[in-house]
Order: structure tokens, then sequence, then C-alpha cells
């Protein structure tokens, strides 16, 4: 459990870099398709998904891992009987100097004040974390189906009109439901006008597979629920997607639609409580920017788009890939010659070979017994 919440909470800090970088590029891109904006958050769920980085000089990330832990090997030889205790310690690798110098010493002589007859503090905090972790993520998911289940109760009653689409005497906003097979569900009593509208919306969304990557992005803010940048992106995703289905209807509307069409967007608004699940629904995100977008909709020229697109990939290159690993000197290299086992020295929670060159490689955890030969050059 340890080792995949401290997993998690790899792709999770790397994440929150691109959630950074995509917050100021949608800023910057205001006059940019809305739907350029979807490819940006759909960069951060693979980002989100990707247990994974491919190394790369290109990359913007300080660090592909920024939490690791290293072994602690302590060795002592009373009366030429060796003895090994093994304990870990939480190195922080954020890309910035200040941070690593502050942090590092302190979790360092944390976790040198236990001996190996004590309780590790780090292998306990770890597993301590990495429990709080799975039943935060399974309560979470757990809201969702509940939530799922409660709102197919709540239409068990409803009507089908016409081939997917349903009038419902129970809901107060008109929204999708179901994965597979996506149902919209109306309230009863809609005019010609507003059910015109609300149908071209909805109806968009099943085009743009909506009903699909809502879901999929509350699963990976359900694993990565400890993280306020994903709970961030999440909500500006939940938005962008609204946007971006106002966009396509209005986008073939005259002016006289598109004010009909901010009408039935104001006649639906309705304030969110909670963080939505499972259905999108069409007026609860954003109505007043919406409203102000509606009518001040003008078709982006082609070199926007162009350049929305660029920064669409160059941000994908940038933050999807890691930096090369550094060795010693300060150089990047993706390969190291290793010494032999019987030459490896135990110090400072690392291994080295003669020549004082970091060796960090996790298999030479187990060669122990090679480290045990050697008690008078431990250090």
């Amino acid at each position: 459990m340890s080792a995949g919440f401290l997993k998690v909470l790899n792709i999770s800090l790397t994440a929150g870099w691109l959630v950074l970088a995509v917050v100021l590029l949608r800023f910057a891109l205001k006059k940019a398709p809305k739907w350029t904006r979807c490819f940006l958050w759909g960069i951060v769920g693979l980002r989100l998904m990707l247990p994974f980085t491919i190394e790369s000089r290109l990359s913007l990330l300080p660090s592909a891992e920024p939490v690791r832990t290293e072994a602690v090997v302590a060795v002592a030889s009373p009366d030429d009987d060796f003895s090994i205790g093994v304990s870990e310690r939480v190195v922080v690798s954020s890309g910035f100097t200040a941070i690593d110098n502050a942090l590092n010493p302190v979790l360092t002589r944390t976790s040198e004040s236990y001996s190996s007859a004590e309780i590790d503090p780090v292998s306990a905090a770890k597993k301590a974390a990495g429990w709080i972790w799975a039943a935060g993520a399974c309560a979470m998911l757990m809201y969702s189906a509940a939530s799922y289940i409660h709102m197919v109760r709540k239409v068990r009653a409803s009507i089908e009109t016409e081939p997917g689409v349903y009038v419902c005497d129970e809901v107060k906003s008109p929204f999708i439901l179901g994965v597979i097979r996506p149902k919209i569900y109306l309230p009863s009593g809609l005019d010609e006008r507003s059910r015109r509208n609300v149908l071209a919306h909805e109806r968009a969304h099943i085009e743009r597979l909506d009903h699909i990557w809502k879901p999929l992005g509350f699963v990976l803010l359900s694993v990565h629920w400890f993280n306020p940048l994903v709970w961030l992106a999440f909500v500006l995703f939940s938005r962008d997607i609204e946007f971006a289905c106002d966009e396509k209807v209005i986008s073939q509307l005259d002016a006289e639609g598109k004010a009909e069409y901010s009408l039935t967007l104001l006649a639906f608004s309705r304030p969110q409580r909670a963080i939505a699940a499972c259905p999108v629904a069409f007026g609860e995100v954003g109505v007043k920017e919406r409203v102000r977008s509606v009518l001040h909709y003008k078709k982006s020229a082609k070199w926007i788009v162009l350049i929305a697109l660029f920064a669409v990939a160059a941000v994908g290159v940038c933050f999807l890939t890691g930096p090369r690993p550094v060795n010693a000197a300060g150089s990047e290299t993706s390969s190291r010659v290793l010494p032999p086992p019987d030459k490896l020295l135990s110090g400072a929670g690392s291994y080295y070979d003669p020549d004082q060159n970091i060796v960090d490689v996790p298999e030479y955890l187990y060669l122990l017994p090679n480290i045990a030969r050697q008690p008078d050059t431990a250090e």
C-alpha cells in the first residue's frame, strides 16, 4: 500500500506543475476556441494516469520523482559478529536546491535518530499515509456510486418522448445520465424554444463524449484527492466542457438564436452545491460566464487556432516528459557502469564505489553480505 501511495504521490506532484501551466495558458488563450482547453485538460488527465515518464531534454519538470525513499544501512562489528540494520529515509528532489537543502537534513536526522530495534518512523509514516490515501479514494468512489444510484432511482418514472430523450417530473434541470448508453433527461413543462436549445446542448455533450470524460475525470480526482491542484483542474475542466458545448451550438445560431440560448441558460441556472460525479447537467456550472461568452461569441481566426494547437502540443511535450537523470559531475546520463558488488561501501544511506561516486541502484540493497565483508571501510 505504501509503495503504491508513493508512486501516486510522485505522479500527482509532477502533474501539479502541468495544472499550473494549463491554468496560465488557459488565461493566455482567451480568444482561442474553447475546445482547445479540453485538449489541455486531456493532457493533464493523461499525466495523472501514466505510471511512467519518458526522459526528454525538452521537459520543464523540475524532477520526475520529487519524493523517494532510500535504504539506510548500518554495519557494526563487535567481536567479529557482524550486525546489519536497514531502515529508510525520505529524500526530496523537488528540483529547487533551497527546498531540498532545507528538508533533506531534517528527514535524515529523523531517520538516524532511531536505532534498528526501534520502529522506523519513515516506514510507519508511509504505511499510515498509504492507508489514509486508500480510504479517501474508496470514500470518493463510493460517493460517486451512491450519486449514480440515487439519480437512477430518481428518474425511474420518466417517460421517453423520442429516442434517447426522457421527461421526468422529479428533475429540475436537464442532464445526461449513463456512460455506455447515455440518455438525456428533461424536466417536464419545457416550452419549444427551451427544449430545442437544451437538446442541442446535451447532444453536443454526447457527440464530444463528455458523458465519458467527466466520470473518468472524477475517478482520477478520487485517486489524487489529496492534491488541491487536481481539485482545481476538475472544477475548471467541468466549466470548460460546458463552454465548449455552448460554443459548438451557438456557432450555428444567429444573433436572435444566441439571445434565446442565453435566456435558456438563465432559466435553468441554479447554484451547484457539490461537485457532480456522474451527470452532465445543463445549467449548474458558470452560468454568468457562459452567458457572457455566448453573447460575445466570435469565430476565432485560423492563426489563433494554429497558435492554440501549437501551445497544446508544446505543453504535452514539456510536461508529459521528465528530465534526464544527472550524475555526480552534474552532466546528463542515461546509464552508468557500476562497480563490482564486493567493492561497494556503505555510507550516509547511499552506496559508493571506492572513488566516492554515488551508485543509486535499488538492487544493491540486497547485497548486504558484500558490505559486511568490509567492516573496516564501511562508514
